[in-house]
């Protein structure tokens, strides 16, 4: 295979930080190019780089032998180069079709562009994504998370691409649309098109990839075929020390539950009953729209209950509100932090105090040194890689950004917190440092509910685990009794 892309010497900075520090890498015409690192390892940025979204401080960038200068995604686009970033980049007040040809260079042209025209470029595109059933003119906003990273992907395959950067695109995917996902790329690569695959997951890596590259902070540790190298070895590359995987402590469970729901209804869930107990993490399994998340909405007084109960300590519980819920003791790390969770303009520090400032005022006023001790603490606690608290929380990558979405909370310490797959976009170092928080909570007393897509981390983590379909419960398995197998029988049947 011919060289397509080669960067020489990358370096990036943002606010003091060394994001890419001399970064050499090529990339091959047909190849599937992934990239691994930790969170803050320079993955996106670098991917960004090769998509024109973010400019070099230094270094070179040649396509097709020629040096380039990539100045925007358009200049990138006419290139012949794509990006589908991890957090969508999507309109939601516009269709679906709108959002496919808006900027793209190789639909129809126009201040006016014919409703009939957008439909007859994007049908094929929405085909081959797998959303054969998702009407052009629906409205993004309608869609849920896994179908708009779906509409991003179409989107990337209608500017023609000879090359397309694809960071984390499997997060908000089950696992059917990953596989479609997949043979899409196995496509892509018959056709010549060359893909940059960056992922934390291995199992997909080793699935897809024909190289790996390794990055740490900044730098490109190694680059290796996929078919010559171990998961292991590219994991201590990664984290620069062996991981070990440790089960969580079987707890006993309580006398008395924490949380005790009965027959709960909402416009989304189906007389969902389940008990949970101090010092004990309840995993949430279920497909994309089994009601996971609107268990969340219900119970931190976001959608409202229109059957059923909730008792909390015994006491009943009906929050009429998020802060009414937080008053109460129950927390909630939402699954989308881009959309529910961060205020991207505010700082590292900022973005961490919300949920206890009222707790750090005087007068009205924010003690800022406290504000800044309480957060410093409970941001070492897990492993936050910033260079400073005080830069936006835009700044910093998916992970340590998911990471200070969990400081929120541990700040707020509620007695019941729960998750909505907290790992997602998250790679395996930084997992096990939220892991060890979740245990952690956990044997101080904490009752946890934990969402997750990924059976291995609900396996992993959880004492029991609710099955959730159509919005109702499924089955509830204990740790002896779930496997992989049993949780989809139940989330499937």
């Amino acid at each position: 295979m011919n060289e397509l892309l080669r960067l020489e010497r990358i370096s990036k900075h943002f606010d003091g930080t060394q994001a890419l520090a001399e970064v050499s890498l090529s990339v091959l015409a047909g190849e599937v190019h992934a990239l691994c690192g930790e969170n803050g390892a320079g993955k996106s940025t670098l991917g960004k780089v090769i998509a024109g979204v973010v400019r070099p401080d230094s270094g070179e960038v040649y396509l097709g032998g020629s040096p380039v200068a990539l100045r925007s995604p358009l200049d990138a686009q006419r290139r012949g180069i794509g990006i589908i970033f991890q957090e969508l980049d999507l309109f939601p007040h516009l269709t679906v079709a709108e959002n496919i040809v808006i900027g793209n260079v190789h639909a129809e042209r126009g201040v006016l562009v014919p409703q009939d025209a957008m439909d007859r470029f994007c049908a094929p595109l929405l085909e081959k994504v797998g959303l054969t059933h998702c009407a052009p003119r629906r409205l993004v906003r309608d869609l849920s998370i896994a179908q708009m990273q779906l509409v991003a992907i179409a989107r990337a395959l209608g500017m023609n691409a000879r090359m397309i950067v694809m960071d984390e695109p499997t997060s908000s995917l089950s696992d059917d649309g990953a596989s479609t996902l997949f043979e899409l790329i196995r496509s892509l690569k018959q056709s010549g098109v060359s893909t940059i695959y960056v992922s934390h997951k291995m199992e997909e890596i080793f699935r897809i990839a024909d190289r790996i590259t390794v990055l740490r902070d900044g730098r490109r540790i190694s680059t290796r075929a996929a078919a010559a190298c171990s998961v292991a070895e590219v994991i201590r590359d990664m984290v620069g020390r062996e991981l070990q995987e440790t089960m969580r402590p079987v707890v006993s469970p309580s006398a008395s539950p924490l949380l005790k729901v009965r027959s709960l209804s909402t416009t989304k869930l189906n007389h969902v009953s389940f008990e949970l107990h101090e010092g004990e993490v309840l995993g949430v399994a279920g497909l994309v729209g089994s009601g996971r998340s609107s268990l969340g909405a219900a119970l931190f007084g976001l959608d409202p209950i229109v059957d059923g109960s909730v008792e909390f300590n015994g006491v009943p519980f009906a929050p009429r509100s998020p802060s009414d819920a937080l008053k109460q003791g129950l927390g909630l790390v939402p699954g989308d932090r881009k959309l529910e969770g961060l205020m991207p303009q505010m700082s590292v520090m900022e973005n961490s105090s919300l949920t206890v400032l009222e707790r750090l005022q005087v007068l009205r006023f924010v003690k800022r040194d406290a504000e800044r001790r309480q957060t410093g603490e409970v941001h070492k606690t897990l492993r936050l890689k910033t260079g400073s608290a005080d830069v936006p929380v835009s700044t910093l990558s998916g992970g340590n950004q998911q990471k200070v979405l969990l400081s929120r909370w541990l700040l707020a310490d509620p007695d019941v917190l729960f998750l909505d797959d907290p790992a997602r976009g998250i790679d395996i170092g930084a997992k096990q440092d939220i892991y060890e928080v979740l245990d952690k909570l956990a044997a101080a007393g904490k009752g946890i509910i934990l969402v997750s897509s990924e059976l291995p981390e609900l396996l992993r983590c959880s004492d029991r685990i609710l099955v959730l379909r159509d919005g109702g419960v499924a089955g509830i398995l204990s740790r002896e009794e779930a496997t992989q197998e049993r949780i989809m029988s139940l989330a499937t049947a």
